[in-house]
């Protein structure tokens, strides 16, 4: 075994010529810009610091190698709070701990290089996001040979873990997703989306369904939510514990939901346009005909949101005062910061689909799915790759993970326009920039009374830039910031009682002040959104008799075709 001193002359002299090789690479960065995709900016050299965090790398390195050897120690590393990849005892054996604390030293030591790298902050950030992409993947938790959990369960189990792991794997290349939760335990219709209720209209892009009263009496005026169409609705409907629907039937609304279509090729050529006339206004308008009413109040989630703020300044230069009250839940309308979602983004995507865009055409939802996913990847990828492939593990039934698998596609037309002229242009959030089934958008004109609702640690819609709409709408407006993330933040069941919001009745021109001066309330905040629609929903009155109408009768039972198709 070599002794101490020779590991140093070695790790030194491997120093100082690495040292040289970066200054090399530094030299020749700025000239290698030029060959740069457009639209990237150059990368100009890095701070001197930087060669003093690489030497520093390598000398804790070393002392990691002397620790291995029992010829010194070396400093001990934790994960970041809330990483539970090395959190098995398993990993404090000397070779593995070893591991362990190489892959985080190598993690922070090329997040601060991307720090010291001379960019603008744009470049940066996309730098240090795909630097962490690539981190996460290289983990030693993410192979066999490097996972003492895994190396042990194989022992145990004389190799069979890893082969149902193979066979698990073999199975999700072909179905194209990774499993998630132990699907067998769920069935749309029969313990998911149960909500009892009729689908009363239909055309090519949306069913409508009107659920069954459950009360004595209920309010005047009908709810109609509208759900987000790259998803199955049943995220408002989920088990009878979970479901946003059934809670709010309780409460007396009657309530109608829109059950997007997942696009066949033949409606490829559909624009958003469509999903405005087809989606919000049709079913809009069944909802005031079966109820009866003049007006409705409405309740969107995520870019069914964006819809429906779309559809109003169309709604209003036709003259159709229709809505008595908007909730957008998670729904960003200013793109100016849209989170870390936009390095995905390519613009010589958009504009290559944009080329071929009169010929229509179908955006996987399997593809927008893995997107998602990738911005969360620990919990949503690699998770599932240790647990499903090299443990050979069912993961357990979880109902929001069964729905964030049941995808639904988009029309290219549509999904194209949105992503050129929301996250590319922003156009959103400026008056009059673009127009919409012939009517110039001004969202600054809509003075309905709005409650808007974000999740605090929304990795889809930053809670910061879903605040932004209290400064694009006129009307009366409520904001309320939920815990938690984009789905579990929004569906938190009032029964469970988990969590907390917060909410400041001063709206505040920057959302940290807003945020700073908040109080912080237990519970769920379906509660206080309770509170706030209830006076907007009129007076309470004998419920229905029977769903539907005279013109609208009842077509199937909840929860109708359009849910329940699956993409192959």
């Amino acid at each position: 075994m070599l002794q101490s001193t020779s590991l140093e002359s070695f790790f030194q002299q491997f120093n100082e010529a690495n040292q040289k090789w970066w200054q090399s690479w530094v030299n020749a960065v700025t000239p290698a810009a030029a060959a740069m995709p457009s639209g990237v900016a150059p990368v100009q050299g890095v701070s001197p610091e930087a060669f003093e965090t690489h030497s520093l790398y390598y000398q804790q390195q070393l002392a990691l190698w002397l620790q291995l050897i029992g010829a010194g120690g070396g400093q001990q590393l934790e994960p970041e709070k809330g990483d539970r990849r090395f959190a098995a005892p398993e990993w404090e054996l000397p070779l593995f701990n070893f591991l362990k604390q190489s892959y985080l030293l190598t993690s922070k030591w090329l997040t601060q290089m991307v720090d010291h790298v001379h960019a603008d902050e744009e470049t940066k950030a996309r730098m240090a996001f795909f630097a962490r992409q690539y981190l996460d993947a290289v983990s030693p938790t993410n192979f066999a040979v490097t996972n003492p959990e895994v190396l042990a369960l194989a022992v145990d189990t004389r190799g069979e873990s890893l082969n149902e792991g193979m066979k698990k794997l073999l199975e999700d290349i072909q179905k194209g997703t990774i499993t998630m939760t132990d699907e067998s335990q769920f069935v749309v219709g029969e313990n998911l989306a149960v909500s009892p209720g009729q689908v009363v209209f239909e055309n090519e892009l949306i069913q409508l369904i009107q659920y069954a009263p459950t009360t004595p009496d209920v309010h005047e005026i009908p709810l109609l939510i509208v759900p987000p169409c790259v998803n199955k609705y049943y995220i408002m409907d989920l088990k009878p514990e979970n479901s946003m629907v059934r809670w709010v039937v309780g409460e007396g609304h009657t309530t109608f939901l829109v059950s997007w279509k997942s696009i066949t090729p033949e409606l490829g050529h559909l624009k958003w346009d469509d999903y405005i006339e087809q989606g919000v206004i049709a079913a809009a308008e069944v909802v005031r005909q079966i109820g009866k009413q003049e007006k409705i109040n409405v309740l969107s989630f995520c870019i069914g949101g964006e819809l429906v703020s779309t559809a109003v300044p169309v709604m209003q230069a036709r003259g159709l005062d229709w809505f008595e009250s908007l909730t957008l839940m998670t729904v960003m309308i200013d793109h100016t910061e849209p989170g870390d979602i936009k390095h995905f983004l390519d613009p010589s995507v958009v504009a290559s689909r944009e080329l071929v865009i009169d010929q229509g055409g179908v955006i996987s939802g399997k593809e927008l799915a893995r997107t998602f996913a990738a911005l969360r990847a620990n919990d949503l990828v690699w998770n599932y790759v240790v647990n499903n492939y090299l443990k050979g593990k069912t993961p357990p039934p979880f109902d929001l993970l069964y729905w964030n698998n049941d995808s639904a596609n988009l029309a290219l037309p549509m999904h194209t326009w949105f992503l050129r002229n929301m996250y590319f242009e922003n156009k959103l959030a400026k008056p009059g920039s673009i127009s919409l089934c012939g009517v110039p958008i001004d969202l600054t004109q809509i003075t309905i009374p709005t409650y808007v609702f974000a999740a605090r640690e929304d990795h889809i819609v930053p809670w910061s830039s879903a605040y932004r709409t209290t400064g694009i709408f006129k009307g009366p407006l409520r904001f309320v910031l939920g815990a938690s993330g984009h789905i579990a933040g929004t569906i938190n069941p009032v029964s469970t009682n988990k969590r907390n919001y917060w909410v400041n009745e001063t709206l505040e021109a920057d959302p940290q002040a807003w945020f700073d001066a908040a109080e912080s309330r237990p519970g769920s905040w379906w509660q206080d959104w309770g509170q706030w629609l209830a006076p907007r929903a009129g007076k309470r009155v004998a419920p229905p008799k029977s769903l539907g109408n005279r013109q609208f009768k009842p077509i199937e039972p909840a929860p109708g075709r359009y849910v329940r198709e699956r993409l192959s």
